[in-house]
């Protein structure tokens, strides 16, 4: 059946998938940066919400909307689409709605969209591997912790060398190994260590991963609480908080989340086209002038 959902799917914008096979990794807020990073650049973004049971993303983009609503301003807002868990008295019937689910909501999204952002849940389940196995870039979201780095590969505790391939990198690679069956098309898969010790743990080993597994290591962001703040407003390291929130300045804290987030964009190596970049730039310019009076030559 997967097979088949990639020749439904695969005609879709260019699709990331951010995933990570574990929980607390960064998924929603990577997904949420990468979305509003894209919009600034131009670009018009779709969103894709698959875990029913948290609705990480849904929430975020929700709390955006009402609190650029309360207080009437301006906020870049991605198209946005969530698939709830299908119900069915047989696994394969389950599976068929869900593929339906989501096949029906990029026909919604692909019309309007350069780029379709899908978070998916922690846990493995069928539609998370389809939505693998129709991307264009995976974004895996890493803690700086040997146990987020099971995901990936297990490590010998006296060598510290790379044993077997993990669960979420046997899923990948998968993925990969089906698509080419069916399409040609190259998956880039890159991982993005968050919360980086100092000295880093899981680094020095990610090089060894990186050749085993065929991804890339695009480093990734510091231990901020600011990122934590920005949930409940919706917001990112994009946003200019201090004329956002009353009260609210910015500080360096704010300044490095916007350089890292920044630096991190660049490094994904995404598609991003000159026509959006200058789409991005005139919607700039409008949105600094919209509220000064409009200047009239005069004519003779």
């Amino acid at each position: 059946m997967q097979h088949g959902a990639l020749r439904g799917l695969r005609s879709a914008p260019h699709v990331i998938v951010v995933g990570s096979g574990k929980g607390g990794s960064g998924k929603t807020t990577l997904a949420m940066h990468v979305a509003i990073g894209l919009l600034r650049a131009g670009q018009r973004v779709g969103t894709l919400d698959l875990d029913a049971d948290q609705r990480g993303l849904t929430r975020y983009l929700e709390a955006r909307e009402r609190w650029a609503c309360h207080r009437r301003i301006d906020l870049a807002l991605p198209q946005r689409d969530e698939i709830g868990a299908a119900e069915g008295a047989r696994i394969d019937e389950i599976e068929a709605r869900e593929v339906e689910r989501l096949q029906q909501a990029i026909e919604r999204l692909e019309p309007s969209c350069d780029f379709l952002v899908i978070d998916t849940p922690s846990h493995d389940s069928y539609l998370t591997r389809v939505a693998h196995l129709i991307a264009d870039s995976i974004l895996t979201p890493l803690r700086d912790s040997f146990l987020d780095l099971l995901a990936l590969g297990l490590i010998d505790p006296l060598t510290q060398e790379v044993t077997r391939t993990g669960h979420y990198a046997h899923a990948v690679g998968a993925a990969r190994k089906w698509r080419r069956q069916l399409d040609p098309g190259f998956i880039d898969w890159v991982v993005i260590v968050n919360c980086a010790c100092d000295p880093p743990l899981v680094t020095p080993r990610l090089a060894d991963l990186a050749m085993r597994l065929g991804f890339r290591d695009a480093g990734g962001c510091a231990e901020r609480a600011i990122y934590r703040r920005f949930f409940p407003f919706g917001l990112t390291a994009f946003d200019p908080l201090g004329e956002i929130v009353p009260g609210t300045f910015p500080d360096e804290s704010q300044l490095a989340a916007q350089q890292e987030m920044g630096a991190l964009m660049d490094r994904l190596h995404l598609p991003v086209n000159d026509r959006g970049v200058r789409r991005a730039a005139a919607r700039a310019e409008w949105l600094r002038c919209k509220d000064k009076p409009l200047v009239l030559e005069e004519v003779c």
